[in-house]
């Protein structure tokens, strides 16, 4: 693997943010009125009437405080509690193409790259708005690129898979350079009506700088030692939206068409799972533990985060090791773990280490080891 470098991250926010205690207003305001709506059926018990939350339940359950979003309104009108984002012309740029390009921008301008120098554009996220023409392609056009672009969905995975891709594309000698992108908009998938998710999730798009060292432009990089993937089916996170939907109109609109998890359940599995493919990559390359300064962890739920650097370091982390954004930023599918790596990035002197980790539905994992370098 040596050779190839991280030399650029980029970082779109979009311009809303909805606060625990705003999200729990719009939802209990919510709850009120279905079950004063359904009041006869509730008491009847044909139904069970909803439950009201608490932005203290939510904060202790998953350690989110606030979530990015890219449309606010919708997701807090009660009678509507979904985001509200027209659809556009053919003739205009698609907003997962919007959000792309400030990210893949700034990642650019951190190489020290232009679009002239990038061979290839990698869209890998959780959710793609259209089957075709691709966003890759879409993306490729709006910054001028030549080459070759195409879109990939891992849910959650989605950022490891993607840069194993750009690797993959680098070792076989067709491209030199690689744009990784990851544009989600995870709100569109969210049921805001169900009290076990409705705050999970936020929106945002990272994007990474994946070439050879040789044509890094940068004083530093972060050196690529390695990386695994590794996949094991599971029901327990699940999202039955598909084209097929249409072929059976009975489906349409049912909770299972949007995010829906056996939360227990994933907890229970991911967390042994993520912390054995972790300690196995190290092992496979030779590495200890504490060869890592730190563990950059999807950004799921706090408490599992805590749970899988215990497994993996074998005690209880301090804050600086596995360093938490999803307080600010929720569960952003594709996006968490490459935030948290370039929030917390700047302390890494040259010759330190550190895990890139993302994990989720399928279920997945993927683990890229790297070490800062003096170019």
């Amino acid at each position: 693997m040596a050779g190839i470098v991280i030399s650029g991250i980029g970082i779109y926010t979009p311009p809303e943010a909805i606060t625990n205690e705003e999200l729990v207003d719009s939802f209990n305001a919510y709850v009120k009125k279905f079950n004063e709506e359904h009041k006869n059926e509730i008491e009847a018990q044909k139904i069970e009437p909803l439950q009201e939350s608490s932005a203290e339940f939510i904060a202790k359950a998953s350690g989110v405080k606030n979530r990015y979003v890219m449309n606010k309104s919708g997701i807090l009108d009660i009678n509507r509690m979904y985001p509200d984002i027209p659809e556009r012309p053919n003739e205009e740029m698609s907003i997962q193409c919007e959000m792309a390009l400030p990210a893949i921008k700034e990642a650019l301008d951190n190489a020290g790259k232009t679009s002239e120098d990038v061979d290839a554009v990698i869209v890998s996220c959780a959710n793609m708005q259209r089957a075709y023409p691709a966003i890759s392609i879409e993306i490729q056009d709006a910054l001028g690129i030549n080459g070759f672009a195409f879109d990939m969905l891992v849910a959650c995975s989605s950022a490891t898979f993607g840069m194993q891709t750009g690797i993959d594309s680098i070792k076989a000698g067709t491209a030199e350079c690689v744009v990784m992108v990851s544009p989600d908009i995870m709100t569109g998938h969210v049921n805001f009506c169900d009290r076990d998710s409705h705050f999970i999730f936020g929106d945002a798009c990272t994007a990474v700088v994946i070439e050879k060292k040789d044509t890094c432009k940068t004083d530093t990089a972060f050196e690529i030692l390695g990386s695994k993937l590794q996949t094991k089916f599971s029901s327990n996170v699940r999202n039955n939206f598909g084209f097929l939907n249409r072929a059976d109109e009975s489906g349409i609109g049912k909770p299972d068409k949007l995010f829906k998890q056996n939360g227990r359940k994933v907890f229970k599995e991911v967390v042994p799972f993520v912390a054995e493919h972790i300690t196995g990559h190290l092992d496979e390359l030779n590495f200890k533990i504490e060869d890592m300064k730190r563990l950059w962890l999807h950004q799921a739920n706090q408490n599992m985060n805590r749970l899988i650097s215990t497994k993996v370091l074998g005690r209880e982390p301090e804050p600086e090791e596995t360093p938490i954004i999803l307080d600010e930023y929720a569960n952003t599918v594709s996006c968490g773990c490459l935030i948290a790596f370039k929030k917390y990035q700047d302390d890494f002197e040259i010759g330190e280490k550190g895990v890139i980790s993302s994990f989720g539905a399928g279920y997945s994992v993927g683990s890229i080891i790297v070490e800062k370098i003096k170019i």
